[in-house]
């Protein structure tokens, strides 16, 4: 099975210029990989948002491309972002990271834990490439097709149940990360 780092590691390696947006447990190990204007962490005070910012970044930015990493608590707590995101086609990418524990809170199971079929519930909403990825080298072999096309997709990495650390507060603070995405955006278009 996949870990989080792993899996992370393997979009660093293709995501090209599509800006990467990471939440949660994700947030902790992403500035090992990658620390480019074009990274933003997401900490909100509720869960689930990362979705609605990446399609809105997808849909300012068409050209570009978006991919937003979350939890799969996260996404228990948003499922019907998956709904809107069918309903306005953009280059957003979203990246499931199913450890199938709330992380961030001492490891509880998250209801369904390993019975939740992720990629039948995004296409259910209307998400036609969805893809399941359990394995490294599967991932490693069709990850630049998953996070590519002009059209969006969700690509559910089933990792193992370690809980990292707790992720530090970002690198730079939200209004730094703002400013600094603003700028490479105005900059590249």
């Amino acid at each position: 099975m996949l870990n989080n780092r792993e899996a992370l590691e393997v979009i660093g390696k293709v995501r090209g210029e599509q800006i990467v947006i990471t939440t949660m447990g994700s947030m902790g190990i992403w500035p090992d990989i990658s620390d480019t204007p074009l990274d933003f962490a997401y900490l909100p005070s509720s869960m689930g948002q990362g979705i609605s910012l990446g399609l809105g970044l997808a849909l300012a930015q068409p050209s570009r491309g978006v991919i937003a990493v979350i939890g799969d608590g996260s996404l228990l707590m948003n499922l019907g972002s998956l709904v809107t995101v069918a309903n306005h086609p953009a280059p957003l990418h979203v990246v499931l990271i199913d450890n199938g524990v709330y992380e961030l809170t001492g490891g509880q199971l998250t209801p369904g834990s390993r019975r939740t079929e992720f990629a039948a519930l995004a296409r259910a909403a209307g998400i036609e490439r969805a893809f399941h990825f359990d394995a490294l080298p599967e991932w490693e072999k069709c990850a630049a097709d998953a996070l590519g096309g002009s059209d969006h997709s969700f690509i559910w990495l089933q990792v193992d149940r370690q809980n990292g650390p707790p992720p530090l507060p970002p690198k730079r603070p939200m209004t730094e990360q703002i400013a600094r995405l603003h700028q490479e955006l105005e900059r590249r278009t």
